[in-house]
């Protein structure tokens, strides 16, 4: 099994029968679970207001159902990850 270290490395799939060929091979890095629970509980944080595209909101809470979590702790975990990629690059 292969495990997946970034959220961003899960494909969008065309179908069930592409992602659960896709889970046969592949695994949540044990890691990258703790990390989208922890941060919620362990710091500080800010309530703010963004406005979603209904359609694109309904993407994104499947996606998360699909993994087991709170749409907005993954979209948090997204914004993290993308954060980091932009610090890199600097």
């Amino acid at each position: 099994m292969k495990p997946i270290t970034r959220w961003s490395d899960i494909p969008e799939f065309a179908d069930e029968e592409a992602e659960a060929v896709f889970w046969r091979e592949n695994e949540l890095d044990s890691r990258l679970m703790a990390t989208s629970v922890q941060e919620s509980d362990t710091k500080e944080s800010t309530t703010i207001t963004l406005r979603f595209d209904p359609r694109m909101l309904s993407r994104i809470k499947r996606i998360a159902r699909s993994r087991f979590l709170n749409y907005q702790s993954m979209m948090k975990q997204w914004l993290a990850e993308r954060l980091e990629d932009e610090m890199r690059k600097q």
